[in-house]
């Protein structure tokens, strides 16, 4: 396996850079001109009540739950030798999952975004009080719809097999897909918040990828 060089390591940052300014652009675009016509739509049209966009929602915080006991699985099985690709991969991306949380939640706590609707204790929402925007420096869980954590989650972890088992691409792409598709079908979160929480999710991803040196192997494949 190579060495981590000072040039890649730049090209990495250049290319998180740009993501980040995408990502920034497609933010404010959706914040004026989507964001509030999908929220009113999903709940005129009561699209939160179909079954399976609830069911999608739940995958990246039970992932997270499991994910220490997965770590501890894989450092005890490292104990009896050196661990095998996908062994390696599955580490690093559940330390990638729990470290882009993380990210999210300075962020939210930073950004201090309302929710769509109202789901829990009384949280002021667009659709439940008519409130919308931006309230930096306001932390707390009634303002925390940006980034979106679920998002960070899924990229976090996909992102990272993304890089080290590229082969899988099109399965990881359908089956993040649906999910970030619910947390906006669920008016969980907006558009703006998805995208961001995608954003987050996928440069923490790329990082953990290159500093396991999992991108030199998947190279090597």
């Amino acid at each position: 396996m190579r060495t981590t060089g000072a040039q890649d390591d730049r090209t990495l940052l250049v290319h998180s850079l740009i993501a980040l300014a995408a990502g920034l652009v497609a933010v404010a675009i959706c914040y004026y001109w989507v964001d509030r016509p999908v929220a009113f739509f999903v709940y005129d049209r009561q699209v939160e009540k179909i079954p399976l966009f609830k069911w999608l929602t739940n995958p990246p915080p039970l992932v997270q739950t499991w994910s220490p006991l997965m770590l501890l699985l894989i450092m005890i099985r490292r104990a009896w030798g050196p661990l095998a690709h996908w062994q390696w991969a599955l580490f690093v991306a559940c330390l990638s999952l729990i470290v882009a949380d993380e990210f999210r939640t300075s962020l939210g706590d930073l950004c201090g975004r309302y929710w769509p609707e109202t789901w829990l204790n009384n949280n002021p929402s667009l659709i439940g009080n008519g409130v919308y925007g931006f309230h930096p420096f306001q932390a707390g869980d009634d303002r925390g719809s940006f980034p979106s954590g679920h998002a960070a989650r899924t990229l976090g972890f996909a992102g990272v097999w993304w890089v080290a088992m590229p082969r899988g691409r099109v399965f990881y792409a359908l089956v993040c897909l649906p999910m970030l598709v619910s947390l906006v079908a669920m008016n969980y979160h907006f558009v703006s918040d998805v995208i961001a929480g995608s954003v987050v999710g996928a440069i923490v991803a790329r990082y953990a990828a290159r500093l396991s040196n999992l991108d030199a192997w998947s190279s090597e494949d």
